[in-house]
């Protein structure tokens, strides 16, 4: 009687194991086996991280095993089971591995076909195309489309995590709980003591100190020391939090009236301003999406105040870049000056705080929550809804969806919500945060997510112009590395154009993403098709690239660069002045952030900084999606590029006070899940 050798992995997460009852059945290409109880007598099967064999034993040989069926049925109360994979030993001697990388759940059963990846065309058996046709199918149902705020990219219809689908859930909800990671950040720094002085504001800047100095670190120490140099102002354009809204002045903005009168003093090339602009030496930083933006009311004792500044830099001889003039509202005027360096020291100090509230805006709302962490949830949706889990761009881009729908379901579940995290100490809570996003939606398009584009449309490319511009020079070296390697993945399943324009999986994804996820907006110029394998990699590109190196870049440098509260100012308590003369350290202390509000934005950012635990990093795949030996050859190359690269920025940052690792791929975790 022919016996078929069945190995069962479970997973090694927090409650991966079961009690329940687990029975498989084969299904051959010429019979099925019987269903079968996998069970050792007097050994406690499906343990986590065990991996069990058991004979099954047929009749007549199944001919070739395209699927196994696994069933859990309930033992005396439910018990979900996360399966990592499956494999067959035929009576010939053969292995067959059924990859799973799932959790059954409750008393239902989970269909799984051998790891080879395939494109929808190339599956001929009548067998395989139902069995695609009705996991699709399932995860249509499970994966639905909702839109959370009007003008919003679409996410998932789930109002709580615990309505997540479980296999994109948390393996731990309790480690990503925002309001019990701020309380036990907020703890961890010794701040609590001052939260019952919610709205009360500190004496003056070295009170900051008292709640800074419990946790410093290299740059966050060097922040506090200098913030209030011109220097560290400009450099943080280049390699702060937010390093994508300098961009190079090809002409003054009739909004902006600066003369070279007005910053002569400041060039030092011998060149009269508009001569430094043809020349490539001035730049622009410019909020406007900020203008007309709602300041948090929420809070009736305490008014807040947004602005949406404009501000000059300029490239001095020695490369470093350096602000030139500073106006604090959009629209140019009496009661709308524009600051400069010759000004008195508080008044330029305070213009200075102005433009770095306004950045912290951006960089948390538009930058880091709507270009990282809500596009990835499009991407993530899309796919789900779209490729079966045998298609290998489903395979190539799960690594990089891990857990982003969860942590965006709780982010709007607790942080960003009515009421929730975000309220408490931003200047945009209580709606303003949704009115940015929206206001931000209508200028972002495919290309703008495009690293080396982006780079190019804001004239910031060149290297020999900014040499100490290393979010570019790290960034391209990491997009180069990954087209490369999603390249050399598609090239061994897509054999020519055509096969990729016949391939239906694809192209729904695609269009799921533009039609859908991104709501058709006319603006937003998503492809709704692809017609050229080069076309898939770039579009894949962005996809990985957003998930991972960008969103690294623009998460894990917040308590570097915020967690010394004047240099990014998470609130501001008093209107932007409108006249020179009247700044002093009392006005600017009572501007900043309040004892309580200060608190919880230093929470905040010191709990986003972290690392989880077990973090895989860019070019980690312990889940064996892949099963082919040139997809790991190639998933080789990468991590060898990968190292690479994280050695040269390690070699580069030797001896630097100011050192910049966020595009080291060594500290670029997969995908958005924090």
């Amino acid at each position: 009687m022919p016996s078929y050798t069945v190995t069962v992995a479970t997973g090694s997460q927090w409650f991966a194991g079961t009690d329940d009852y687990i029975y498989i059945t084969l299904v051959g290409s010429e019979r099925c086996s019987e269903r079968t109880l996998l069970d050792k007598p007097l050994y406690n099967d499906f343990e986590r991280g065990a991996v069990d064999s058991y004979n099954v034993s047929v009749a007549e040989s199944l001919g070739e095993v395209m699927l196994v069926k696994i069933e859990k049925n309930k033992y005396w109360r439910q018990d979900d089971w996360y399966c990592r994979y499956i494999t067959v030993k035929t009576p010939d001697g053969d292995h067959v591995e059924f990859p799973c990388f799932r959790w059954l759940v409750d008393d239902k059963e989970v269909i799984l076909r051998d790891g080879r990846a395939r494109l929808p065309q190339h599956d001929k058996t009548r067998l395989a195309k139902e069995h695609r046709h009705k996991e699709l199918q399932t995860r249509q149902k499970n994966y639905r489309w909702k839109e959370w705020q009007p003008g919003f990219p679409m996410s998932i219809d789930a109002d709580k995590h615990k309505d997540l689908p479980r296999d994109i859930q948390f393996d731990c909800e309790k480690g990503m709980d925002f309001v019990l990671n701020y309380s036990k950040a907020i703890e961890n720094l010794c701040v609590n003591q001052f939260m019952h002085m919610f709205q009360t504001s500190w004496n003056d800047f070295a009170d900051f100190e008292r709640i800074f100095v419990r946790i410093k670190n290299t740059i966050s120490e060097y922040v506090m020391q200098h913030w209030k140099e011109d220097f560290m102002f400009g450099y943080q354009f280049l390699n702060g939090c937010n390093p994508v809204i300098i961009q190079k002045c090809i002409k003054l903005p009739d909004k902006f009236p600066v003369t070279h009168e007005m910053v002569a003093f400041c060039l030092e090339r011998d060149m009269t301003l508009e001569q430094e602009i043809e020349e490539g030496n001035i730049y622009i930083a410019d909020f406007e999406v900020l203008d007309g933006i709602s300041p948090n009311g929420t809070d009736p004792c305490t008014q807040q105040y947004l602005a949406a500044p404009i501000c000059l830099l300029y490239r001095n001889a020695q490369n470093k870049i350096l602000p030139l003039a500073i106006q604090l509202k959009q629209t140019p005027g009496e009661d709308n000056p524009i600051y400069l360096p010759s000004d008195s020291q508080y008044d330029w100090l305070l213009a200075k705080i102005w433009v770095r509230s306004a950045d912290f805006h951006v960089h948390q709302t538009v930058t880091h929550l709507l270009k990282t962490h809500l596009m990835s949830e499009v991407f993530g949706v899309a796919m789900y809804r779209q490729l079966s889990a045998v298609h290998p761009v489903y395979k190539l881009l799960i690594p990089h969806i891990r857990f982003t729908i969860a942590i965006n379901t709780k982010a709007r579940e607790e942080l960003i919500c009515e009421n929730g995290i975000f309220d408490k100490a931003n200047g945009t809570g209580g709606g303003g945060h949704v009115q940015l996003v929206q206001k931000a939606m209508k200028s972002l398009t495919f290309r703008s997510l495009c690293f080396p584009d982006a780079m190019k449309a804001r004239g910031m490319d060149s290297k020999k112009e900014l040499p100490t511009y290393f979010y570019r020079d790290d960034g391209n070296k990491v997009w180069e590395a990954t087209k490369s390697f999603v390249s050399d993945v598609l090239s061994i399943y897509y054999t020519s154009d055509e096969v990729l324009q016949g391939d239906e999986e694809i192209q729904a994804f695609v269009k799921d993403v533009c039609s859908f996820g991104m709501q058709d907006f006319d603006y937003c110029e998503f492809p709704k098709s692809l017609k050229t394998c080069e076309e898939l990699t770039e579009y894949l590109t962005v996809v990985i690239f957003t998930a991972s190196a960008q969103h690294a870049a623009v998460n894990f440098g917040q308590y570097d660069w915020c967690s010394w509260i004047p240099n990014a100012p998470s609130t501001m308590r008093k209107p932007p002045p409108t006249q020179k003369g009247a700044s002093d350290v009392t006005l600017i202390i009572e501007s900043l952030p309040d004892r309580g509000r200060s608190c919880w934005h230093l929470g905040a950012v010191w709990a986003l900084s972290q690392y989880q635990d077990n973090e895989l990093y860019l070019g980690m795949y312990p889940d064996e999606q892949f099963i082919e030996k040139p997809v790991k050859k190639a998933m080789e190359t990468f991590r060898k590029r990968l190292v690479d690269i994280s050695s040269e920025i390690k070699r580069r940052n030797e001896g630097k006070r100011l050192p910049y690792y966020y595009m080291s791929p060594d500290r670029i975790p997969n995908s958005v899940a924090v």
